[in-house]
């Protein structure tokens, strides 16, 4: 039969036969067996793979959970001590005003200490600083002798934990002239 007057599906079947009875092209059950290996080791690799990253995000979520645990348990030791001279203010029956005040001044001291060691820094702006949205909250606007979108009082203290606001410093603002 002329391969010219043959069709497209006979033309790839001579094709496919030629290629088999060619002495130099490999066996297809040898290059099928060669590719099933191939597969098998790929498919394996990458299960493997697979299991590893698993195995990294439970460690990392693990050690998260303790770092988080840890950070509660550092702060919480801190305040212990604030808590046991409250105790002890609150043991003393017969103290007089000016012991208690004395003693409350020193656990004043303590909880500041502890909040620092803590990295929780308080913000108080001076009167005359810039009004920061980010750090501040504005109460009030009032009139002042001062320029204006500046801190005027500050009515409650904010606070910052590791550069992060934690509670805006709460303010009154002097009004525009």
């Amino acid at each position: 039969m002329n391969p010219e007057n043959q069709s497209p599906v006979q033309t790839e079947q001579n094709q496919a036969e030629t290629a088999v009875e060619t002495p130099g092209q490999p066996d297809p059950a040898a290059q099928l067996a060669e590719l099933q290996a191939r597969h098998s080791e790929l498919n394996d690799a990458f299960l493997r793979a697979k299991a590893e990253s698993e195995n990294t995000r439970r460690r990392a979520d693990e050690e998260m959970s303790k770092a988080r645990k840890f950070a509660i348990e550092s702060f919480a030791d801190s305040l212990l001590p604030v808590k046991d001279s409250l105790e002890a203010a609150i043991a003393l029956p017969n103290a007089t005003p000016e012991q208690l005040l004395e003693g409350v001044h020193a656990t004043l001291r303590q909880l500041s200490a502890a909040l620092e060691r803590n990295k929780v820094m308080a913000i108080a702006p001076p009167a005359g600083t810039r009004f920061d949205p980010h750090q501040h909250q504005a109460i009030s606007v009032v009139p002042a002798e001062q320029d204006a979108n500046t801190v005027v009082t500050v009515l409650q203290k904010g606070y910052l934990i590791a550069d992060r606001v934690l509670r805006p410093a709460l303010v009154t603002v002097a009004a525009s002239k």
